[in-house]
């Protein structure tokens, strides 16, 4: 059978349909009704169906949401397009195309599809990372889906930033109510925030790396300051979950000089005397996401 997946993003909702051999048979985009739930609803009942009709075939659903499905309520959680928190979500669309549906957090998607065949394909353990407005990740092993008890496993961007310089304890304010996640410092808006620190001007996270690449000194210690930041990060990972490749997708993940400066700068921190974790690029980009909402339902 092939499989539909679906990314529910904020601004758009894209669908892509894969056969067996992970080939892309077609592919969908719409804009996102913005703060309408029943509308939302809607959009993907209506892509799924006009897509089994154009192929004349039936599909397996999978769906990469922002937030995650309350293992408690069965209600999403945690997400920032905010009219889908605490709605059944998963219940109604099963409900409305009659049929199961398999659901998982957009940074579980995005390292589902690179660990099944993408940049990891082939290792035993994955930790697939985002990093863009937010900070987010996912673990795979032995090819499958690490979803956790809580269904928040790779969550690691709400825990504190490790081993904190001075200037760096407490730390910024961070939307899930607590200060000095790692978000706060490695996401988009982090790495803004610490160049308006230090330079007093505002610019949006590509700017500052284009800067960085030109030469410009300010931005070359931001970028200096963000590649510690984002090696301690990783190396709290790496202590725990001990990944063989870890795949660094998002807006930052553009960055040419981390895929060589964080892994020289990770072996201070790592409890290990050989860091033999690898860090790579995504091989789909911005298309992970949703190739592995398809890949939600394994090959039988």
């Amino acid at each position: 059978m092939l499989r539909l997946g679906i990314d529910l993003g904020g601004t758009k909702i894209e669908a892509v349909v894969l056969d067996s051999q992970g080939r892309e048979l077609l592919r969908r985009r719409v804009d996102t009704p913005q703060g309408d739930y029943a509308a939302t609803l809607n959009v993907v009942v209506g892509m799924v169906l006009a897509v089994e009709d154009e192929l004349d075939e039936s599909v397996t659903v999978g769906i990469g949401t922002p937030g995650a499905i309350s293992r408690a309520s069965g209600l999403l959680k945690n997400s920032n397009s905010v009219c889908l928190n605490g709605k059944p979500l998963l219940q109604d669309l099963q409900f409305a195309l009659k049929r199961p549906i398999r659901m998982a957090n957009d940074a579980d998607c995005f390292a589902l599809s690179e660990a099944t065949d993408g940049a990891a394909a082939g290792s035993s353990s994955v930790f697939g990372v985002i990093v863009g407005t937010g900070t987010g990740g996912g673990i795979v092993i032995d090819g499958k889906l690490l979803n956790g008890i809580n269904a928040i496993a790779g969550e690691w961007g709400h825990n504190p930033l490790p081993w904190p310089r001075d200037d760096e304890l407490q730390g910024p304010e961070c939307y899930c109510g607590k200060r000095g996640c790692i978000e706060t410092w490695i996401s988009g808006p982090g790495l803004e925030r610490a160049y308006l620190a230090a330079t007093g001007t505002m610019l949006a996270a590509r700017d500052i790396a284009q800067r960085e690449a030109a030469g410009e000194a300010a931005a070359v210690n931001v970028l200096d300051d963000y590649v510690d930041r984002m090696a301690r990060a990783l190396a709290s990972v790496i202590n725990i979950v001990d990944p063989e490749i870890i795949v660094l997708g998002g807006g930052l993940g553009n960055i040419s000089r981390l895929y060589r400066d964080v892994p020289e700068t990770w072996d201070q921190y790592v409890f290990s005397d050989r860091v033999a974790t690898r860090l790579v690029a995504p091989m789909y980009g911005d298309s992970s996401g949703v190739r592995g909402a398809a890949w939600l339902w394994p090959l039988v």
